[in-house]
Protein backbone atom coordinates (compact mmCIF):
# COMPACT_ATOMS: atom_id res chain seq x y z
CA UNK A 1 0.00 0.00 0.00
CA UNK A 2 1.54 3.44 -1.17
CA UNK A 3 1.84 6.55 1.22
CA UNK A 4 -0.94 8.24 -0.89
CA UNK A 5 -3.20 5.57 -0.70
CA UNK A 6 -2.81 5.46 3.01
CA UNK A 7 -3.20 8.85 3.38
CA UNK A 8 -6.32 8.82 1.94
CA UNK A 9 -7.44 5.69 4.02
CA UNK A 10 -6.83 7.81 6.99
CA UNK A 11 -8.48 10.98 6.20
CA UNK A 12 -11.63 9.58 4.70
CA UNK A 13 -11.92 7.78 8.50
CA UNK A 14 -11.49 10.76 10.42
CA UNK A 15 -13.58 13.01 7.99
CA UNK A 16 -16.67 10.39 7.91
CA UNK A 17 -16.34 9.48 12.17
CA UNK A 18 -16.10 13.86 12.50
CA UNK A 19 -19.34 13.94 9.91
CA UNK A 20 -21.25 10.99 11.72
CA UNK A 21 -20.33 11.89 15.15
CA UNK A 22 -20.68 15.49 14.97
CA UNK A 23 -21.71 17.74 12.21
CA UNK A 24 -24.63 15.58 11.59
CA UNK A 25 -25.74 16.16 14.52
CA UNK A 26 -25.32 19.94 14.33
CA UNK A 27 -27.68 22.17 12.16
CA UNK A 28 -27.16 26.17 12.21
CA UNK A 29 -30.74 27.70 12.45
CA UNK A 30 -32.15 24.93 11.47
CA UNK A 31 -30.78 25.41 8.16
CA UNK A 32 -27.33 24.87 7.38
CA UNK A 33 -25.08 21.45 7.80
CA UNK A 34 -21.72 20.88 7.06
CA UNK A 35 -20.53 18.27 4.98
CA UNK A 36 -17.20 17.72 5.62
CA UNK A 37 -16.70 14.40 4.03
CA UNK A 38 -16.54 15.47 0.23
CA UNK A 39 -13.61 16.57 0.58
CA UNK A 40 -11.92 13.29 0.31
CA UNK A 41 -14.00 13.93 -3.37
CA UNK A 42 -12.61 16.79 -4.33
CA UNK A 43 -8.98 15.79 -2.94
CA UNK A 44 -8.57 12.74 -5.12
CA UNK A 45 -5.92 13.01 -7.45
CA UNK A 46 -6.45 14.05 -10.80
CA UNK A 47 -4.93 11.03 -12.86
CA UNK A 48 -7.61 8.47 -10.92
CA UNK A 49 -9.33 6.76 -13.56
CA UNK A 50 -13.35 7.68 -13.47
CA UNK A 51 -14.46 4.27 -12.13
CA UNK A 52 -12.13 4.55 -9.16
CA UNK A 53 -13.64 7.67 -8.54
CA UNK A 54 -16.99 7.01 -8.34
CA UNK A 55 -16.57 3.52 -6.58
CA UNK A 56 -15.21 5.67 -3.86
CA UNK A 57 -17.90 7.88 -3.96
CA UNK A 58 -19.89 5.44 -4.15
CA UNK A 59 -18.46 3.37 -1.01
CA UNK A 60 -17.29 6.99 1.22
CA UNK A 61 -21.47 8.26 0.78
CA UNK A 62 -22.86 4.64 2.05
CA UNK A 63 -20.59 4.51 4.78
CA UNK A 64 -22.04 7.84 5.82
CA UNK A 65 -25.86 6.83 4.65
CA UNK A 66 -25.11 3.18 7.13
CA UNK A 67 -23.95 5.37 10.20
CA UNK A 68 -26.43 8.11 10.05
CA UNK A 69 -29.55 6.43 8.40
CA UNK A 70 -30.45 8.73 5.44
CA UNK A 71 -31.41 5.44 2.86
CA UNK A 72 -28.67 5.76 0.08
CA UNK A 73 -29.51 9.92 -0.19
CA UNK A 74 -25.03 10.36 0.97
CA UNK A 75 -24.05 7.58 -1.77
CA UNK A 76 -26.43 9.14 -4.29
CA UNK A 77 -24.58 12.23 -4.13
CA UNK A 78 -21.11 11.40 -3.44
CA UNK A 79 -21.64 9.28 -6.80
CA UNK A 80 -22.97 12.22 -8.58
CA UNK A 81 -20.21 14.29 -6.96
CA UNK A 82 -17.23 12.08 -7.90
CA UNK A 83 -19.07 11.83 -11.58
CA UNK A 84 -18.68 15.72 -11.88
CA UNK A 85 -14.73 16.25 -10.53
CA UNK A 86 -13.19 16.15 -13.53
CA UNK A 87 -14.91 18.55 -15.57
CA UNK A 88 -15.76 21.00 -12.72
CA UNK A 89 -12.03 20.63 -12.04
CA UNK A 90 -11.31 21.23 -16.22
CA UNK A 91 -13.12 23.75 -15.93
CA UNK A 92 -11.46 25.72 -13.62
CA UNK A 93 -7.78 24.43 -14.23
CA UNK A 94 -6.16 25.58 -17.61
CA UNK A 95 -3.86 23.17 -18.25
CA UNK A 96 -3.27 20.00 -15.89
CA UNK A 97 0.33 20.48 -16.74
CA UNK A 98 0.69 23.42 -14.61
CA UNK A 99 0.35 21.09 -11.63
CA UNK A 100 2.45 20.21 -8.62
CA UNK A 101 0.78 18.41 -7.03
CA UNK A 102 -1.60 15.50 -8.91
CA UNK A 103 -3.98 16.03 -5.42
CA UNK A 104 -6.20 19.65 -5.94
CA UNK A 105 -5.58 21.30 -3.03
CA UNK A 106 -4.75 25.09 -2.06
CA UNK A 107 -1.34 24.43 -2.70
CA UNK A 108 -1.39 22.57 -5.66
CA UNK A 109 -4.18 24.60 -7.83
CA UNK A 110 -3.73 28.39 -5.98
CA UNK A 111 -5.98 29.73 -3.34
CA UNK A 112 -8.10 31.22 -6.14
CA UNK A 113 -8.33 28.28 -8.53
CA UNK A 114 -9.43 25.88 -5.58
CA UNK A 115 -11.88 28.37 -3.67
CA UNK A 116 -13.89 28.09 -7.35
CA UNK A 117 -13.62 24.58 -7.15
CA UNK A 118 -14.83 23.60 -3.80
CA UNK A 119 -17.62 25.97 -4.08
CA UNK A 120 -18.82 24.85 -7.33
CA UNK A 121 -18.78 21.51 -5.67
CA UNK A 122 -20.56 22.15 -2.55
CA UNK A 123 -23.32 23.73 -4.19
CA UNK A 124 -23.67 20.63 -6.42
CA UNK A 125 -23.40 18.10 -3.35
CA UNK A 126 -25.46 20.44 -1.08
CA UNK A 127 -28.67 20.88 -4.04
CA UNK A 128 -28.23 17.11 -5.21
CA UNK A 129 -28.69 16.14 -1.41
CA UNK A 130 -31.29 18.47 -0.35
CA UNK A 131 -33.48 17.92 -3.91
CA UNK A 132 -33.26 14.51 -3.00
CA UNK A 133 -33.92 14.53 0.41
CA UNK A 134 -36.99 16.77 0.56
CA UNK A 135 -38.30 15.21 -2.86
CA UNK A 136 -40.52 17.81 -3.40
CA UNK A 137 -40.37 21.44 -4.03
CA UNK A 138 -43.02 22.36 -1.32
CA UNK A 139 -41.24 25.35 0.33
CA UNK A 140 -38.77 26.30 -2.37
CA UNK A 141 -37.64 28.84 -0.41
CA UNK A 142 -36.47 27.24 2.32
CA UNK A 143 -34.98 24.36 -0.13
CA UNK A 144 -33.10 27.38 -1.75
CA UNK A 145 -32.04 28.75 1.38
CA UNK A 146 -30.37 25.08 2.99
CA UNK A 147 -28.90 25.04 -0.04
CA UNK A 148 -27.22 27.81 0.18
CA UNK A 149 -26.44 28.17 3.47
CA UNK A 150 -24.97 24.62 3.55
CA UNK A 151 -22.83 25.43 0.41
CA UNK A 152 -21.30 28.18 2.67
CA UNK A 153 -20.70 25.85 5.46
CA UNK A 154 -18.94 23.43 3.67
CA UNK A 155 -17.22 25.69 1.62
CA UNK A 156 -15.61 27.45 4.50
CA UNK A 157 -14.89 23.80 6.42
CA UNK A 158 -13.57 22.55 3.41
CA UNK A 159 -10.92 25.69 2.91
CA UNK A 160 -9.80 25.27 6.62
CA UNK A 161 -9.72 21.43 6.11
CA UNK A 162 -7.04 21.78 3.35
CA UNK A 163 -5.40 24.52 4.46
CA UNK A 164 -4.56 22.71 7.96
CA UNK A 165 -3.35 19.70 5.69
CA UNK A 166 -1.09 21.73 3.06
CA UNK A 167 0.88 24.00 6.07
CA UNK A 168 0.99 20.26 7.77
CA UNK A 169 2.32 18.49 4.65
CA UNK A 170 5.05 21.53 4.51
CA UNK A 171 6.55 21.32 8.27
CA UNK A 172 7.51 17.69 6.99
CA UNK A 173 9.57 18.74 3.78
Amino acid sequence: MSKVTFKFIILAVVLVLLQVVGLNHMCIFGLAVAFIYIYVILHLPIDLSQNLALTIGFFLGLTVDVFSDTQGVCALSCTILAAVRGPVLRLYLPREEDLTDPCPGIKSLGAPIFMKYALTMSLIYCTVIYIVDAFSFFNPVRLLFRILSSTLLTWLIIIAVDTIISKKDEKRL
